[in-house]
């Protein structure tokens, strides 16, 4: 009997648990998954909590509700991994042998990691996460009684979880307080520490349109070196200051810390693997899934979502002795709310931006790529069933884990 241990029980564990419980001969094979809680957050649906789209009670389910048949699940907080002696330590003392390790921890919001945003007079009373069950909750109340002034949303620092996300919050506020009939008594700023609106460009120009056209503010290069929680203001690196009322910000993402007590992980705690297997750069029986990982893509769950797909077929050729011949190709899409009942869905990998054209069909769609359109943003919302029924439980979905150009605009060469 060999083993398996995921460490995870998020979107990239529970997948991997499910795809692989059914791929491997359960007598030939054990499999353990270990997470702190029993708690499944349905993370996409934190963005509309301070908006009133949904109650936190809807985006929470038990883990081991959607774990197989035949899968232990151990719930523990995580000490480290002792990798040369192929075992993990829980922080009860328990140890966990393993043949083969699956990483699938995740990134969480670190805001201790810039000086001054965790301080008590402002955390979570002028100064907001959205990441979290509880910072979105909290965001939810400050904005019902909020009656207006200059309102930041800042990322820290890239990598983080969905970089459209801050992006769709900016936008949604700017509809929130214009439903409120208060928007004239609101100055949006969008800070960010790229050099545009988003990472790739065709898409950073086209949302760095409908920032002007909403009249938000762009603040590009913007490299934070702290927060003053007695003014309120925020500085950069090279000295600028952005005073705010309220301020929505996306701290520093980090991996989990027993990464960094394992030696198994970079400065941010991420696993640095090969990006098309994800097997570990540094021991040949460990690979990293999902936000985990230092793969060179957006830390979203369709990313969790196609990696997985191709990962259980190439573990089962790996752990056969044969070559993994499933390459992922950074592939990634997601549905940009842009308020007033419309979004925008983008779709793009490694090496391809995002273009104009039609998803899922070639042709004829119906969503529509890089444009605004009621059936995008109800694709977003309709997706929360779609992860609860399909997603997490391994189902097959219709939709090719590589990326596809059919059905997409080519850019032009110049």
């Amino acid at each position: 009997m060999r083993n398996i241990v995921v460490l995870g029980g998020g979107t990239a564990g529970t997948m991997v648990v499910n795809k692989l419980r059914k791929k491997l001969k359960s007598g030939s094979w054990h499999i353990t998954i270990v997470d702190q809680d029993n708690d499944h957050i349905y993370q996409p649906g934190l963005l509309l909590v301070p908006f009133g789209v949904y109650e936190p009670i809807q985006l929470v389910k038990k883990r081991n509700h959607f774990f197989p048949h035949g899968v232990t699940f151990i719930e523990a907080e995580i000490d480290r991994v002792e990798a040369q002696l192929n075992q993990v330590i829980l922080t009860d003392s328990r140890t966990l042998p393993y043949d083969y390790l699956i990483i699938a921890t995740g990134t969480s919001p670190r805001p201790d990691q810039t000086p001054g945003m965790d301080d008590p007079k402002v955390w979570r009373k002028t100064v907001f996460d959205f990441f979290t069950l509880e910072g979105s909750t909290a965001l939810r109340s400050a904005l019902e009684k909020w009656e207006g002034g200059t309102l930041v949303v800042q990322i820290c620092e890239m990598p983080i979880k969905c970089p459209v996300a801050p992006l769709e919050f900016a936008f949604l506020a700017d509809a929130f307080f214009e439903k409120k009939k208060m928007r004239e008594k609101v100055k949006i700023v969008y800070v960010t520490p790229l050099e545009g609106a988003f990472t790739k460009p065709v898409c950073s120009q086209q949302l760095g349109y409908m920032l002007h056209d909403r009249q938000i503010e762009l603040e590009p290069d913007f490299m934070i070196e702290r927060i003053d929680p007695q003014t309120r203001t925020m500085h950069s690196m090279d000295e600028r200051e952005i005073p705010f009322d309220l301020l929505v910000t996306v701290p520093v993402n980090m991996g989990a810390d027993f990464i960094a007590r394992s030696g198994l992980g970079d400065e941010l705690n991420y696993v640095p693997v090969d990006k098309e297997t994800f097997l570990s750069k540094k021991f040949t029986n460990v690979f990293a899934l999902g936000d985990a990982s230092d793969i060179p893509a957006s830390k979203a769950g369709s990313v969790a979502h196609f990696a997985v797909e191709l990962f259980a077929d190439n573990f089962v050729e790996y752990v056969e002795g044969k070559p993994m011949t499933h390459r992922f190709d950074g592939h990634a899409n997601c549905f940009i709310e842009s308020g007033h009942g419309k979004g925008l869905l983008i779709d793009f990998n490694y090496t391809t931006e995002p273009l104009r054209g039609k998803f899922p069909i070639p042709i004829i769609g119906p969503l529509p790529l890089l444009k605004e359109s009621r059936l995008n943003h109800l694709g977003k919302l309709a997706f929360r069933w779609i992860y609860w029924n399909l997603l997490i439980k391994g189902r097959n979905i219709p939709i090719p884990a590589l990326m596809s150009m059919a059905g997409k605009e080519r850019p032009v060469e110049k």
